[in-house]
């Protein structure tokens, strides 16, 4: 028996108010519809990397002050995608670390893409 939690992947959640209109910014938002509805109140999307996915639960009473990250190759390019659809990071950073943009959707989930230094 292994004495840690073995991880085949994991999927990043956003709790939001009202399931069908956030679908509309997270698709924007991630460049492609959700994957699939397992729940009535659940829409996901799968395989956004290797081993990681996103789900977004529809639920008024939890909605909110989500926060997830997202590592990308290239924080420059998604911000260009993004911002040609309206969608502006709230904030900005750059350093040894790397950069990240802080992003927010209509529940105010935060949503940070960040862009890993290159070593």
């Amino acid at each position: 028996m292994a004495s840690h939690l073995n991880v085949q992947g994991i999927f990043a959640a956003a709790t939001v108010s009202d399931l069908s209109t956030a679908l509309m910014w997270y698709e924007c938002f991630l460049g492609r519809p959700a994957d699939d509805h397992p729940l009535a109140q659940m829409a996901q999307w799968r395989n956004l990397s290797a081993t990681g996915g996103l789900q977004l639960w529809g639920d008024k009473t939890r909605a909110g002050s989500g926060v997830m990250t997202i590592v990308v190759p290239d924080l420059a390019v998604e911000i260009q995608r993004l911002s040609a659809q309206g969608i502006v990071p709230d904030s900005e950073a750059r350093g040894p670390f790397g950069a990240v943009a802080s992003f927010f959707d209509a529940d105010n989930n935060r949503i940070v893409l960040a862009e890993p230094a290159i070593d």
